[in-house]
């Protein structure tokens, strides 16, 4: 609202506090992670007629670290089918795999460690891995450190796979989408102790999530709306309404 006072006019500002952390992570800006140094993305070549009716030969060219990523990346050189030049994939790296291999992908590629089969090819009970959900997505599911799918069945009528996702659900895929022989490498990860906060602190950073995390109630009455008081309490319902505004919603 205005005020005048001695012939001067006031604006005041009806709006009080202060845009909280979890309001600010929203927007992005300097909460973005540094991919800066990061190797490239994870993903199968683009489908093309040389792997829906044969296959094509590529080679690992070195084993990768990923920042921010649990499992190892798979540099493989490929030569382009229809023109003079070699293409280079990344490929997230199955367990067994080495710098010099040779790396079949197609619909007559030999089912081994590392090579990419449409689902149609690969029989039932096989352990695969960087699993298509649509046709030519270039990789959705069992991507992380350690883990794997297994195909459990396939309709012929439909054109439809079943496979187990590491979580233990099921789900029903098109045959037509690829997948990689083998489990993720860098499993066991996890199992190793953290040790010290430092090694805690960055891990998260490079993905840049916050740690250490504050939690609410132990902030200021101005950092939080859970903040203040002469306990550590929330003072109101920690649900929201569906109808509030988005800033209310943290």
């Amino acid at each position: 609202y205005q005020r005048r006072v001695h012939g001067i006019l006031f604006v005041i500002s009806g709006q009080m506090g202060k845009v909280i952390k979890g309001q600010r992570k929203g927007k992005g800006s300097i909460f973005k992670a540094y991919t800066i140094g990061r190797a490239g993305a994870a993903k199968f070549r683009n489908l093309d007629f040389a792997e829906r009716e044969g296959y094509l030969r590529g080679v690992i060219k070195e084993l990768v670290h990923d920042p921010g990523r649990g499992a190892p990346l798979a540099k493989v050189i490929f030569r382009d089918p229809y023109h003079y030049k070699h293409r280079t994939e990344f490929f997230v790296a199955a367990e067994g795999m080495y710098s010099g291999q040779y790396v079949f992908v197609g619909k007559k590629a030999a089912l081994s460690i590392g090579n990419v089969l449409p689902l149609s090819e690969i029989p039932d009970g096989t352990i695969v891995c960087n699993v298509e959900g649509a046709l030519n997505d270039k990789g959705q599911f069992a991507r992380a450190s350690g883990t794997s799918a297994i195909v459990i069945g396939r309709s012929e009528d439909s054109g439809k796979v079943r496979i187990r996702l590491p979580s233990g659900d099921r789900k029903t895929v098109p045959s037509e989408c690829r997948a990689m022989i083998g489990v993720v490498a860098g499993g066991g990860r996890v199992d190793k102790p953290i040790m010290k906060a430092g090694v805690q602190w960055h891990k998260y950073h490079a993905k840049r999530h916050i740690w250490p995390r504050v939690r609410p109630v132990a902030m200021n009455p101005v950092d939080h709306r859970f903040g203040g008081g002469n306990h550590q309490h929330l003072g109101r319902p920690a649900t929201i309404s569906r109808f509030a505004p988005p800033g209310r919603k943290v």
